[in-house]
């Protein structure tokens, strides 16, 4: 007799799902996958908005978001559609392919943050804005759990990685953590707010993804796993 295994687990892989399309690549996908992923897009973009609203400090791609967003009088969800459409350019020479995920990806995450962002509170006392860049962590890893299983292709910063990391061999986390620390660096010198909630962001974020992963895997799963 198999031992139960521990509801509370990071994830490995991107797990298989009731709603995750067989082929990245569909054009179109079934209805209750494209409901899940819109779902889990806004869900992203609404975390990353209560993250901003915090005033902490943003995570690495939202610090680049904020400086150029200063530079040219745009709204972070502007500039961050912006730099989408840029990185999206860059898939060219790795001839990567993008998909209905990541075209909305695009487009819903960057609509949520200026949609949602208004309406939020901004503290002023530390401990609450500590506590807000910790719920806006959760809902970008809830966000994360439910995008990624749609499997309709990947957001085109994670298809850039991935293509950058297919090409020169180098593992994926230090191509991550390399272009993030220059998507970091670039924004903070144009700008963008660098702070405590960065680094709360940055210490937690893939946690936070893996364990929502799991938890997506155990409810709704159906033992297959995306590569």
């Amino acid at each position: 007799m198999s031992e139960p295994q521990p509801f509370f687990k990071l994830a490995k892989k991107v797990p298989t799902t009731t709603w995750s399309s067989n082929d990245p690549m569909s054009t179109k996908p079934r209805f209750n996958t494209l409901v899940i992923l819109v779902i889990g897009l806004w869900i992203f973009g609404t975390g990353d908005a209560v993250i901003i609203a915090a005033g902490l400090g943003v995570a690495p791609w939202t610090v680049l978001a904020q400086g150029i967003g200063i530079q040219f009088d745009w709204t972070i969800g502007q500039a961050t559609f912006f730099i989408s459409v840029i990185v999206l350019f860059l898939w060219i020479p790795l001839k990567e392919k993008p998909g209905v995920g990541t075209i909305l990806n695009a487009i819903l995450i960057a609509s949520a943050i200026d949609v949602m962002e208004p309406y939020l509170p901004h503290p002023d006392e530390q401990i609450f804005q500590v506590i807000q860049v910790l719920l806006g962590t959760i809902l970008v890893g809830i966000g994360s759990g439910f995008y990624l299983t749609a499997n309709l292709g990947p957001g085109p910063r994670d298809g850039w990685m991935t293509g950058l990391q297919r090409i020169t061999n180098i593992p994926i986390g230090r191509v991550r953590t390399t272009i993030e620390i220059i998507a970091l660096l670039i924004g903070w010198k144009l700008g963008g707010v660098f702070g405590v909630g960065t680094i709360i962001f940055a210490i937690l974020i893939g946690p936070v993804v893996a364990l929502f992963l799991q938890l997506t895997d155990r409810i709704w799963g159906i033992n297959e796993t995306i590569s």
